[in-house]
């Protein structure tokens, strides 16, 4: 892969973190710093940590991985999607999603990072022998990750404002996290 091929996938792979943290913001609705950047450092994380596992898993698995990887991330994301829909119709008091809580976080780093186990086979498959020969493409992708993961709560913290006494946030993160997870199936068995 070329140094562009590397920087679009990287920019592609995050784009789900980038959607996922503009709710978050939205819901957060002021700058939580820590809360922004554990959640940016998760999802940077498992996103090079998912094509390291696959590429290690070597071309042999690739046909059980590719077989369910789309279904474990649509069942994430519905999950916590139709989880925030519930929640959009409790009184703000009663809701409990929370994008503080370490637990949602690491199922949205789960949930958004599945595709990116898909690219490290098949870079296995593509040439990459060496780790050494994966340490830039996995840091690219890991720090794209993390920078679109902080704009996205930027994003959601400063215009969340004006949208959240318009919609419910919740409500619309909820069906954005299940359009994701039926795209995700929809690509994948289409």
């Amino acid at each position: 892969m070329s140094l562009l091929d590397i920087l679009l996938l990287s920019v592609a792979l995050a784009m789900d973190c980038f959607t996922v943290s503009i709710v978050a913001g939205v819901i957060l609705r002021q700058r939580v710093w820590g809360v922004m950047v554990r959640t940016a450092l998760l999802f940077g994380g498992f996103q090079a940590m998912m094509p390291l596992l696959g590429w290690m898993a070597t071309s042999s698995f690739a046909s059980y991985i590719e077989a369910f990887d789309h279904w474990i991330a649509f069942f994430l994301l519905a999950y916590l999607g139709i989880g925030m829909i519930r929640q959009s119709g409790r009184e703000e008091e009663q809701q409990n999603f929370n994008p503080r809580s370490l637990r949602t976080q690491l199922i949205q780093a789960v949930a958004t990072s599945i595709d990116a186990l898909a690219v490290g086979i098949s870079m296995a498959v593509t040439g990459y022998d060496t780790l050494r020969q994966l340490l830039f493409p996995l840091f690219a992708i890991g720090a794209g990750s993390l920078l679109m993961s902080i704009l996205g709560f930027l994003l959601g913290i400063r215009f969340g404002r004006s949208i959240r006494q318009r919609l419910k946030p919740e409500l619309l993160g909820g069906v954005i996290l299940l359009f994701i997870g039926f795209k995700i199936l929809i690509t994948h068995l289409g």
